[in-house]
């Protein structure tokens, strides 16, 4: 099995990277970092309104049977999970930016095929091409 990984490894060095014109580039890297600003004032009011209601559950928990305290907890990790989720999207657009930087933007980190502009346009932070993406998710 090391063959195939030898392959992998050696078509992605080999690929040709067509360069993007300097106003092409210019275009992601203004449409990522107005992504990324939205995702981090998105993030901040989350942390806002999760600050917001511990506040108002421990002044409002008295009273509470276990399944009143259990339903907080249930809802209280809902609203991290979420957090998290807008966290971890801020990181693959700031990810993007540095492939942009790098020159390896659009190119698929497994086979080392162009991504298709198609994907890019719905997913930007898209770090593998259609084919590997669906390999991964079958795994």
């Amino acid at each position: 099995m090391a063959k195939p990984a030898e392959t992998r490894t050696a078509g992605r060095k080999s690929a040709p990277k067509a360069s993007r014109s300097a106003a092409e580039t210019e275009k992601i890297r203004a449409a990522l970092a107005a992504r990324r600003d939205e995702l981090r004032a998105e993030y901040d009011q989350t942390l806002s309104e999760i600050t917001e209601l511990q506040r108002d559950r421990l002044t409002d928990s008295a009273g509470d049977d276990q399944a009143d305290t259990g339903t907080k907890t249930f809802e209280r990790e809902q609203e991290i999970s979420l957090a998290n989720s807008i966290l971890e999207r801020i990181t693959q657009v700031e990810r993007a930016l540095e492939r942009l930087d790098e020159g390896s933007y659009g190119w698929c980190e497994r086979c080392g095929n162009p991504i298709p502009v198609e994907r890019l346009a719905a997913f930007p932070s898209a770090t593998l091409c259609v084919s590997c993406k669906q390999l991964e998710e079958r795994r």
